[in-house]
């Protein structure tokens, strides 16, 4: 494994140890060149995947990427990380599963949206706005008001402000 410090090809493993859902190696390696510390992961694959795009591109499926665009939906949301493991574990369980090594972007952002809803519905909001691309507020209420449904929650009614009256 190369050094992400110096380049060096002669990297050593200090620790290594099964995640919490036992789904990857986790190994500590350190460098003896400069000493950097870094942490890899060894998980199974069970199949190529690539992405079909809107645009008709394809490109390989890269779980970084997931767990980043899922990492950024949670920014600042009180969720254990063993569940975001699990939920992006699944994830890639299920298109590695689905048959076909090319799965359209769509079946992605469907899983990711799903799996959101049941960790947090703020994530759930805000990756579906990215995703589904909102340009008005009531997009929000839309989304809104089918998580409402959902849950079996009486929507909240619109918030709009009355204009103020000059005497």
């Amino acid at each position: 494994m190369r050094c992400p410090y110096c380049g060096s090809l002669d990297t050593q493993v200090k620790d290594s140890r099964p995640t919490d859902d036992s789904s990857a190696i986790r190994r500590r390696r350190i460098c003896p060149d400069c000493g950097g510390r870094f942490t890899t992961f060894e998980r199974v694959q069970l199949r190529e995947l690539t992405v079909l795009k809107r645009s008709g591109r394809r490109v390989p499926f890269d779980r970084d990427k997931l767990q980043q665009s899922v990492e950024v939906a949670l920014r600042k949301r009180p969720v254990e990380p063993e569940r975001v493991e699990r939920m992006i574990n699944g994830i890639v369980r299920q298109l590695e599963s689905m048959g076909d090594g090319e799965v359209p972007s769509e079946t992605v952002g469907e899983l990711v949206m799903e799996g959101l809803k049941g960790l947090d519905d703020v994530a759930y909001v805000r990756f579906a706005s990215v995703y589904k691309n909102f340009r008005e507020a009531k997009d929000f209420e839309e989304i809104l008001g089918k998580l409402a449904e959902v849950e079996g929650v009486e929507p909240a009614p619109s918030r709009r402000r009355k204009p103020v009256q000059s005497e």
